[in-house]
């Protein structure tokens, strides 16, 4: 019989046992925050229907969706868990309470380009809250809360939430009388990749005088604290509506995010944060890790006023957060901001010497029922096997159950990280080990 060679796609992945432990952990400490702050859980599909989830057309993201047909139907693999969520509110809008929040962990596919650290499997991190009409601002205030919450339970707390709001940038270029705001947003989002002198050439490009250019420069690069740069903004060009409107909004929710308890030192108003994404409407977000901010953004997102336009006459506003944790993983572990513990997911191994199985099977049980994580190596071998194995799994406590364990009631329990060894009764062994 012919062999075929072990392997995975490009641009998946797999991790050894002690890796998975650690980005489980990360996971659930995540799901944790988020169940804590009251928001319902989500799984949707990983297969949609084709026409439901491209439905809004184009885009770069959308050219990487992984197709599938089967029969007449015609399928995709959803690129994010935003396009679903919109897809499930519309279609279950009689059956949801509004705001409806809810938190959605869970494998998206992306077709793009293989490279260190970016897949095309990979888990996304979401909250959003969603509106029936209206959605009121101290929500938006919350998701930059949570962000701080998150990051503080993963033990990463030295963080820098930039904030700006599309309102801002809209009414900015259209008071310096630019039309292509698209264009104009995509060339400035990324100013700190490829630095000024690039942005201006781009902008150049699209028709932009001297002194637009000049007053582009001043206007992200504003200095002093929030406060002092929003009144700043108030005198680079001349107010309009939506100006007005996103200098407000943004005074609003930077004041509330205080109130929920974010110190004003993790919030930094940043002019250059536009965000590619086109249903971006209010407020949006990147955060970076001090001291690290060559890994980019690991968690971000905004305020989107028309989340199920496609789907749904009704006006769902909503406002959200994605922390890619595939991605978040990889590069928490190459700037050592993490760092794998050789402990194993089981707190304790039973040995059992040969004809006492059925013995060393109802301590695992009694073990278990007592909230200790154990099991039987079931295997006949010998005894320096059989620590060899303890070690390979890292298990912290071996318990070896023999003929004398037995007649005394007893077990030989061995801490493996120092090696002293006692004789413990049974009733006493789950005390031994928490």
């Amino acid at each position: 019989m012919s062999q075929v060679k072990a392997s995975i796609l490009p641009g998946f992945i797999e991790l050894l046992p002690e890796e998975q432990v650690l980005f489980n952990h990360l996971k659930d400490t995540i799901e944790e925050t988020y169940k804590k702050a009251g928001f319902y859980p989500l799984d949707t599909p990983v297969l949609e229907k084709k026409e439901v989830l491209l439905a809004k057309g184009g885009g770069e993201t959308e050219k990487q969706v992984y197709e599938l047909t089967k029969g007449k139907t015609d399928m995709a693999m959803r690129f994010d868990l935003t396009v679903p969520l919109a897809r499930y509110v519309a279609q279950h809008y009689n059956d949801l309470s509004f705001p409806f929040r809810r938190y959605h962990i869970a494998k998206v596919y992306r077709g793009e380009r293989n490279q260190r650290g970016r897949y095309r499997e990979f888990y996304q991190c979401d909250i959003d809250i969603v509106g029936d009409e209206h959605l009121g601002l101290s929500n938006d205030a919350e998701v930059l809360f949570m962000i701080y919450q998150v990051f503080t339970a993963l033990g990463l707390k030295d963080i820098t939430i930039h904030v700006n709001h599309r309102k801002v940038l809209s009414g900015f270029f259209k008071a310096l009388g630019m039309e292509d705001l698209t264009e104009v947003l995509r060339i400035l989002d990324k100013y700190d990749k490829i630095g000024w002198e690039a942005v201006k050439d781009q902008l150049r490009d699209l028709g932009s005088t001297e002194d637009q250019e000049k007053k582009i420069y001043d206007f992200i690069n504003l200095s002093g604290t929030n406060a002092e740069k929003l009144e700043a903004l108030e005198t680079l060009v001349e107010m309009n509506e939506d100006l007005r409107k996103g200098l407000d909004e943004l005074r609003e929710i930077l004041d509330l995010a205080q109130a929920f308890g974010v110190n004003e030192g993790y919030l930094h108003l940043d002019l250059k944060i536009a965000r590619g994404l086109d249903y971006y409407t209010g407020v949006v977000f990147e955060t970076t890790l001090n001291g690290h901010e060559q890994i980019g953004s690991v968690c971000s997102g905004g305020r989107y006023d028309h989340l199920a336009k496609h789907y749904s006459k009704k006006d769902l506003p909503g406002v959200g957060m994605s922390i890619g944790l595939s991605r978040l993983f990889y590069q928490l572990q190459e700037e050592n901001l993490i760092r794998l513990e050789k402990k194993g997911p089981c707190q304790a191994l039973i040995l059992p010497m040969e004809g006492f199985i059925k013995e060393a099977i109802g301590l695992s049980r009694d073990l278990r029922e007592a909230g200790i994580s154990a099991f039987v190596y079931g295997e006949q071998a010998k005894m320096k096997k059989m620590f060899k194995y303890a070690d390979g799994i890292h298990v912290p406590y071996v318990l070896i159950l023999g003929e004398e364990e037995v007649k005394n009631g007893s077990v030989s329990l061995r801490n493996m990280a120092t090696g002293a060894q006692d004789q413990v009764p049974v009733d006493q062994v789950a005390d031994a080990i928490n």
